[in-house]
Formats: C-alpha cells, structure tokens, sequence
C-alpha cells in the first residue's frame, strides 16, 4: 500500500505527482529523516513511462486487462467524495494529508498506480474476486479505513456476488473510518464485521500505540509479549491501547472459507503466515501480502511454496539503497492462490 507520503520531505508536489528529481543532498535530508522505518513512496500515475518500477511485476495473468476490465466506465463524480475506478467513494477525511481537495474527482484506473496501490496489489484483489463462485467472503488484517474492504466488496457486488467482510484494526479512529466507508458504499451493516483487536496466530493480548489523531499515521505497529507490568505502564501513561489478539480461524469464524485474506500488519507478515499456515491451507482461498522487507518476502516463499500455494502475482520492495542499509520506500506485493480450494486448470 503506498501509504505514507513525503510531503514534508518535499516529494509531494502541489498537483499530486511525485517530484521525480531528486538530488544527493535531498536524498541525504530524506533518508536521515525516514531511517531505519520503512516509508512507502508514491510515484507517478496514470500515464507514467513504463520505466516506472509498477510495472515491473512478475505474474501468471495479465494484471492490466482484470483492472480495465473491473473499471466502470462514465462514473459520475461526488462533491463530497473522491470516487475510485470501481466506483468507491472515498472522503477525504481518512487521510487528509494525500486526500484533502480532491472531492469532486473520478480516478482513472491505476495504471501502474495511484495514491493508494499499484497494478500488483490491485490486480491481485480482483483476481480472487474473479476466482470466487455465488459468493465473496474476505478479511482484511490491519484494514485501516477499510480500502480493501471497499474495494473489493463494492468490486464483487458489482459483479453479483454476495458479499461478506471483516476487518481487523488496532487504531480505534481507523476502525471508525472503515465503518463510516463501507456506509458511504452501501455495504449493509449484515455485511460488514469490523473488530477491533490485533491479528495474530494465537489468543493473548497486545499493545497498540495510540495516536492524537486518525488518519496521520499508518505504520503503527502492535507490541506483543509485554510483560503485565508494561502493559500496566503503557496503559496509565496513555501511550497504548491493550487489545485482544485474535487469531485467523477466529477471524475466519462460522464461513467455510475466505475468498481473500488481506495482510498488512505492519512487518509482522511472515510470522503470521507461519503460525497460520494450517488454517491458511484449508479455509483461505486467495492471500494479498502487502510486505515490508525482502527478507519478509523471502520467508513467505519459504512457508507457502513449501505448503504448496502458487504465487500468482508478485512485486518485490522497492528499495532506496543510499547509507549504510537499504530503505524500503514502497511495500512489495504478493499474490497467493491456494489450490486447494481453487485448483488450478
């Protein structure tokens, strides 16, 4: 997800497109800023040259065709919204720092990107929609404002299928967002879980840090195995929300199988797919990873190649290789299918 975009740093031009020159003195500025977090980039949109590093992807199915092909076309614009290719409707609320003044405005389709995601995670998503039969049923780990949920569930209604969503999020604010967006995009309240917990392999409980206001940060990452002493502390000095951990076949809970599972957690992918693997194997059909470093990416493929998922679609990290380590600057994206409960033809 290309979430956190620089426009303190100056990347962020007044028009919404990426200041593409940058100079070793800035990217000395940058860096010293952003290190050692990762930080997600946005690049150029529509248009873009295909030197552009969303188009560089690897995958089975034609990524471009399944997105033109979900765009609607002649959408009308909202005054009080910014509407997506699929016809989501987005208020700029939920993330005022990328968003504020482009209610009014209809989005071509994104690509090889837009504010949000690029062709890989886009594509992906729409995939396991086009894989799904009668019905559609997803979850999205650390959902935010609910953009996957909106995304594919505004997608799959369109296509005629039922839907059914859950998301999970740690920041109470964010969860309020994806309330209020599924609302915005006549998701029934039947239709839509959210939980407000941290996703997890196993039951416990967790730390979540707390933020002044909504919107402003989404890297924010839950703390496990605190002692009850921290927790104490963290509680009283109210640095931390202390949330319930909840593990996947929860999650999951009474459908027979998730159509998609969405994963954005902050880094702690790989463990959770780990820990997961066995309810992954028989109750996920489709896995979307957003991943936060190479060696996350390489654990992935360790785990689930070795449990017998095909990788569909994936772009790996995008890195800034400037100092002493390698900063990331825009998460990868992989694309799982599990044959099992989608074989392959």
């Amino acid at each position: 997800m290309l979430k956190r975009v620089l426009r303190s740093a100056g990347w962020w031009a007044a028009d919404g497109v990426l200041d593409r020159v940058l100079t070793d003195d800035r990217v000395t500025r940058i860096v010293a800023k952003i290190a050692p977090k990762e930080v997600a980039v946005q690049q150029p949109f529509e248009g873009a040259p295909k030197t552009s590093p969303f188009f560089h992807y690897n995958t089975t199915f034609d990524g471009e065709e399944i997105i033109r092909r979900h765009a609607v076309p002649n959408l009308s614009p909202s005054s009080q919204f910014l509407t997506n290719f699929l016809g989501v409707l987005i208020d700029p609320v939920v993330m005022p720092a990328v968003l504020e003044g482009r209610q009014g405005q209809v989005e071509p389709a994104p690509i090889p990107a837009n504010w949000h995601a690029d062709i890989a995670e886009f594509a992906a998503a729409l995939r396991a929609i086009d894989l799904a039969k009668n019905s559609f049923t997803m979850a999205e780990l650390g959902c935010g404002w609910g953009c996957w949920m909106n995304n594919t569930g505004v997608a799959a209604r369109r296509a005629g299928l039922d839907v059914r969503l859950t998301g999970v999020e740690g920041d109470a604010g964010h969860l309020e967002f994806a309330r209020m967006t599924c609302e915005t995009n006549g998701l029934r309240s039947d239709q839509v879980r959210l939980i407000h917990g941290v996703a997890a392999a196993s039951a416990g409980v967790a730390l979540f840090p707390k933020q002044q206001q909504s919107g402003i940060e989404w890297g924010l990452e839950p703390i496990f195995n605190a002692t009850a002493e921290e927790r104490a502390r963290a509680i009283e000095v109210g640095a931390c929300d202390e949330l319930r951990m909840v593990p996947l076949a929860e999650i999951v809970g009474e459908q027979s199988h998730l159509d998609l599972l969405h994963i954005d957690i902050q880094g702690g992918e790989a463990d959770f797919v780990h820990n997961s693997i066995e309810v992954l194997n028989g109750r996920v059909a489709y896995l979307l990873i957003g991943t936060h470093s190479r060696e996350i990416e390489g654990q992935l493929f360790q785990d689930l190649l070795h449990a017998g998922w095909v990788l569909e679609i994936e772009r790996p990290a995008i890195l800034l290789l400037h100092g002493v380590r390698p900063v990331v600057t825009v998460d990868g994206v992989q694309g799982w299918r599990n044959p099992r409960l989608r074989p392959l033809l």
